[in-house]
């Protein structure tokens, strides 16, 4: 118990990068299954009309329907690719001391981050 509250401040960080890591392929291997059950889907809907089992009106709806969550899947997966690459925006701008109602003077704020 002692060792390990003295080790927390060493090992909190890096708890925190192995968990945001788990997290991260944890959330890759969902995108993946989702997309391999997609292609299984439209695989399976494709055999069905060659073998004359569905109509080729249901199998153009089921398709497009299929097509659509898998473009969907894709853009998704870019937005969060493009929110990952991303630099943090930095935020600056400078405040005069001003006068405000009462007559006092504010202080200058300064935000740099």
């Amino acid at each position: 118990m002692l060792l390990k509250a003295l080790l927390t401040p060493i090992m909190g960080p890096i708890s925190g990068v192995v968990w945001i890591a788990e997290q991260i392929q944890e959330r890759a291997n969902t995108e993946f299954d989702e997309q391999e059950n997609l292609n299984k889907q439209l695989l399976a809907l494709q055999l069905s009309f060659d073998m004359g089992e569905i109509s080729e009106e249901e199998y153009e709806a089921q398709e497009e329907e299929i097509l659509l969550r898998m473009q969907a899947l894709e853009a998704e997966s870019r937005e969060d690719e493009a929110l990952e690459e991303e630099p943090q925006s930095t935020v600056q701008f400078e405040q005069d001391g001003d006068s405000d109602v009462q007559g006092e003077e504010t202080p200058d704020l300064v935000l740099l981050s």
